[in-house]
């Protein structure tokens, strides 16, 4: 998609993640949280995506992965005078996303990540460039993964009808797409979604 549109993914775990690795406040109070299964606050969020949104490369779009997760996050946006174009809701059962999540393994230098059923490595435990070993995430872990969906349910699903209702006012177009069909039947329904 980013490709196709010329936008980038803006991933706030992503951006964490870097703010970790860099030893940034902002990085350590992430991984606390993170390793606790815990989301970051609003307002540490909310501020790492204004500023993100407001470089040059945003400015013919952008898809935000994973942000808003909550409310008040979503009202932020509002408030910012972030225009929210399309919300897509990819609906998998809680099972199987843990089933996924703890079957993820990255290769921390690359970035590059495999699944043990899904997108295993040639050989297993390694990454298929380099050789290395590959890991898996504190977050991944089976029990991180109920905790963090534990947070969905309360923090998170409420944004189901707050875009809603936003679609229905027509401030945004909203979908909702069955997340376990293959990427290929995902990708053409998002083509006739976005054109």
């Amino acid at each position: 998609m980013m490709n196709k549109f010329g936008i980038p993914q803006i991933s706030t775990g992503d951006m964490f993640r870097a703010a970790i690795k860099e030893g940034t406040e902002l990085g350590k109070q992430a991984k606390a949280l993170m390793d606790e299964g815990k989301l970051v606050p609003d307002e540490l969020t909310v501020a790492l995506v204004k500023d993100r949104i407001s470089q040059p490369d945003c400015a013919n779009g952008f898809l935000l992965d994973g942000f808003p997760r909550t409310i008040p996050q979503a009202d932020a946006l509002k408030e910012a005078g972030v225009k929210i174009d399309f919300v897509l809701e990819f609906d998998v059962a809680d099972e199987v996303i843990v089933e996924r999540m703890s079957g993820r393994r990255v290769h921390q230098p690359s970035g590059r990540t495999y699944h043990v059923v899904y997108n295993p490595p040639k050989v297993e435990g390694k990454d298929d460039i380099t050789g290395e070993d590959l890991i898996i995430r504190q977050d991944d872990k089976p029990e991180t993964v109920l905790e963090r969906l534990a947070i969905y349910h309360k923090q998170t699903k409420p944004l189901i009808a707050y875009y809603t209702t936003e679609a229905e006012a027509g401030n945004t177009q909203y979908y909702r797409l069955d997340g376990t069909q293959s990427v290929e039947s995902i990708s053409d329904e998002l083509n006739k979604i976005l054109g």
